[in-house]
């Protein structure tokens, strides 16, 4: 394995462009971490960077387009546009390199003819010729020590979904120039821990290596847009809030292990006790957020009825005296079949009852749907999702920390004997306390 790109990462550009040195004042090396033996440097001296195409298999490749946005730039007369980053999402908008005042065709520039003709590689018809296309690697400039020259951000690999010839407004000059605009789609490099391995360009570099040899060491997301087109896009593409997805068969025990039978055996204790898996699922929560290194203290339980949507309440307190503020926590407890899941809906409707100041924590014994993980993070809603693995290994340790590792005792401690009121009080009433 070669060096490795990292999303995030900043990299000191430096004019020297000295590649032996993996630390730059600070920072990791850019000409160190593209270093490919034999070739040129890798170069990201203008906006749109075309490695040079080499011959392979009768047709010539390009191994990759380096693509840097200078947001210092934006809105200036060398720069009238404003490029656009969207790495949540995993969309770029990334203007071409026409200006005002060229006589020549927008199309025709550098960096525009080595994008159109990425472009229409990407709109490729067979994996065969998709495998030769050219990756986009993109970067932005930041600022760094007081400098806004010198430093980069990798931004990931991403294939241009459309390109789009467009009129721009060239600013001091008072006139309008023809330019090029391009949809450029982030690809999701989760499997690679957010890196992209420069072997992969070395061997695109070499005439050498068949086009096929070289997805060996691609991103998965790549071959796999190489293998499908476009319509894998969706599957593929980067998603911060997919990364923070936890896939189901990930939210339930192994079948026939320990952590297996103790869900089982919970859920058929509390099935039809509903009402006391809520003194429960309160305890859970408690030892979740404390384990979290919150202050939390525990409230009550709600009635069975009349209790506005919220089965149990708590309180977060953080910081003290002036300089700290409480969190009220509506809990809501499920105890349901562990193969169920639970929906977005039903998440989206212990999150409307929320108040200013309120977060909310959703203990049940099924799973979350991961459609209902994505809206959840993508809305930003405040809510702690508690999954029937995490029932099962919580309980569990709090009947070895405290009941001699008996899970009957446990619980029936807990129902019984922990004395956590029920009542039919206000959640904002905690904060009384």
């Amino acid at each position: 394995m070669g060096e490795m790109l990292r999303v995030g990462q900043v990299l000191r550009y430096a004019s020297g462009k000295d590649p032996t040195e993996p630390v730059l004042d600070g920072y990791p090396n850019f000409h160190h971490l593209t270093d490919s033996p034999g070739h040129k440097r890798a170069l990201l001296e203008s906006g749109i960077n075309g490695m040079a195409k080499v011959p392979v298999g009768g047709r010539r490749r390009r191994p990759a387009i380096l693509v840097r946005s200078s947001p210092w730039k934006a809105g200036s007369e060398q720069t009238p546009w404003h490029d656009v980053f969207d790495m949540d999402n995993g969309h770029v908008r990334y203007f071409g390199d026409h200006k005002a005042g060229l006589a020549k065709p927008p199309g025709t520039t550098t960096g525009n003819a080595a994008l159109l003709d990425a472009f229409a590689e990407h709109q490729a018809p067979t994996p065969e010729e998709r495998a030769g296309a050219a990756p986009l690697l993109l970067f932005r400039a930041v600022s760094r020590n007081g400098r806004v020259k010198g430093y980069v951000e990798f931004c990931g690999i991403g294939v241009i979904e459309r390109a789009e010839r467009i009129v721009q407004w060239a600013g001091h000059e008072h006139t309008t120039f023809t330019n090029y605009v391009y949809d450029i789609a982030l690809l999701d490099l989760a499997v690679e821990n957010d890196q992209v391995d420069w072997d992969w360009i070395t061997a695109r570099r070499s005439p050498a290596v068949a086009d096929q040899e070289t997805l060996v060491k691609a991103p998965r997301a790549w071959r796999e847009w190489v293998k499908r087109g476009h319509s894998a896009l969706p599957r593929v593409r980067r998603r911060v809030a997919r990364a923070r997805v936890t896939k189901v068969r990930d939210q339930r025990p192994v079948p026939g292990s320990r952590r297996h039978e103790d869900l089982q055996f919970i859920y058929g204790q509390f099935d039809t006790r509903k009402h006391d898996f809520e003194a429960v699922a309160s305890a859970v929560a408690a030892r979740v957020l404390k384990g979290s290194g919150h202050n939390y203290r525990e409230g009550w339980i709600t009635r069975r009825s009349g209790d506005g949507g919220a089965d149990f309440v708590g309180r977060i307190d953080l910081g003290s005296g002036l300089a700290g503020t409480s969190l009220v926590v509506l809990g809501q407890a499920k105890c349901v079949n562990p193969d169920s899941l639970v929906s977005a809906e039903q998440i989206a409707r212990v999150v409307a009852r929320l108040r200013r100041g309120w977060i909310g924590i959703y203990v049940t014994t099924g799973a979350f749907s991961e459609p209902a993980q994505v809206e959840m993070v993508e809305d930003q809603y405040p809510i702690v999702l508690v999954n029937g693995l995490d029932v099962a290994r919580e309980l569990r340790g709090m009947a070895r920390d405290d009941h001699g590792d008996d899970l009957t005792a446990c619980l029936n401690h807990i129902v019984y004997a922990q004395g956590v009121p029920i009542t039919s009080r206000r959640p904002e009433e905690i904060l009384l306390e």
